[in-house]
């Protein structure tokens, strides 16, 4: 009689183990894959790809931006397209262990980080260092950015 629990303790012991290391498999491969996705973003951006940029945004995107507030699909496609023109040094680096990405389950996922912005002027070097997050959403086989908000400026 004494066995049972102890057998019972046992597989529930075992059964919430094999669930842990099936979510961090999940949370792994979820974090893989929008950091890859977070790559693709800003190697765009780097290289001033706007037709990868306006792929990666999702047309009902709204981008949240502590200095000029809320801009649609149409607004941010034409700001980077200003920014390019303006400042065609400015570089983005993800800053290494910033990153945090969780399932947003239904939808897609949510990453935050910090960010380094780097901008070469008149043989002067500035950078400074943002808060970001970014609402992915796995639709028709594509990951695609909803909601960005970057912070900190």
């Amino acid at each position: 009689m004494k066995k049972a629990p102890i057998i019972l303790f046992f597989f529930l012991f075992c059964a919430i183990l094999a669930s842990y290391a099936a979510s961090a498999q999940e949370r792994t491969s979820l974090y893989k894959t929008i950091l890859h996705m977070d790559s693709v973003l800003f190697d765009a951006f780097n290289n001033h790809q706007i037709g990868v940029l306006q792929n990666v945004f999702s047309e009902n995107v709204e981008f949240y931006h502590d200095r000029d507030g809320m801009g649609d699909y149409k607004t941010t496609i034409s700001n980077f397209k200003k920014m390019f023109n303006s400042t065609p040094s400015l570089h983005r680096d993800l800053i290494a262990g910033t990153l945090d990405i969780y399932p947003l389950p239904g939808y897609g996922a949510v990453e935050y980080g910090e960010h380094r912005f780097t901008l070469i002027r008149d043989g002067q070097t500035f950078s400074s260092v943002y808060k970001f997050t970014s609402i992915w959403q796995w639709k028709d086989g594509q990951w695609k950015v909803t909601r960005m908000i970057s912070v900190g400026h």
